[in-house]
């Protein structure tokens, strides 16, 4: 579904990405973990084309684009990636002017050109999944964290993207509001939605991610099945980092 090809991000001087290989199969749940600064969420941003790579290439459902500071890619065939993605942003990114209902419909009508009853019945249907269809008509600044991001989710969701790309879902959150967030993330990973999360929340990782990337300094230091990374992480500097979970794994996990 997702697959990244010696992908390299320079900020002026600062080498953000170097020679990033990444792989996610359609109906996977991959967690970018790593310190602050490591390039996850610029990783991310690079599936989406939020940020375009200076070199490398991608390809998300079958569209693969390759990338080069000589020349900057097409405007159309970034819209044919960025057609195949949905984003959700660490602190929830919604617009305050407009309803929940119009948060979730807003690009329907105006990217996709649906009609209003169409687009209506569809935002309907992913705020009743996420949990919060009877804040339909209520505004962004009356909600709580947890229930703003659900907003998020379901507008990500509302142009059915062949990916859901989180940044940080839960780090904005109070604990208990998170829990909200990640029992719909759970129920999305379950229904074979293929979702990339960048996240320092290692608990959110365990749970619901089958694979995990770890990242240090721009680079993928390990990469592997979730349980073998926070189990048996072979690196020195992935089992100090995942130290502090080691006495909160998942219970499954446990023999």
């Amino acid at each position: 579904m997702i697959k990244l090809e010696k992908i390299d991000k320079v900020f002026g001087e600062h080498q953000v990405l170097s020679s990033v290989d990444l792989t996610l199969a359609p109906g996977s749940v991959t967690a970018l973990i790593g310190p602050s600064g490591s390039g996850k969420s610029t990783l991310l941003r690079c599936v989406n084309l939020l940020e375009i790579p200076d070199g490398g290439a991608l390809e998300v459902g079958g569209q693969r684009l390759e990338f080069s500071r000589d020349q900057p890619p097409a405007r159309d065939a970034l819209l044919a990636i960025r057609r195949r993605t949905g984003m959700v942003f660490q602190n929830f990114q919604l617009f305050p002017h407009l309803t929940v209902m119009q948060n979730v419909t807003e690009g329907l009508l105006t990217v996709q050109k649906w009609n209003k009853a169409r687009a209506r019945d569809r935002a309907h249907e992913l705020l009743t999944k996420v949990g919060i269809a009877h804040k339909a008509d209520a505004w962004p600044a009356t909600l709580s964290g947890g229930q703003q991001q659900r907003v998020a989710i379901a507008r990500a969701l509302a142009p059915s993207p062949e990916v859901l790309l989180c940044d940080e879902p839960t780090s904005a959150l109070d604990p208990g509001l998170a829990v909200e967030v990640v029992e719909v993330l759970k129920q999305l990973a379950v229904e074979g939605m293929t979702m990339l999360m960048a996240t320092h929340d290692l608990r959110l990782a365990a749970l619901i991610a089958r694979d995990v990337v770890f990242l240090n300094n721009g680079v993928v230091v390990e990469a592997g099945p979730s349980r073998e990374i926070f189990t048996r992480p072979r690196e020195p500097d992935t089992a100090r980092f995942v130290s502090t979970l080691t006495q909160n794994v998942p219970d499954t996990w446990k023999d």
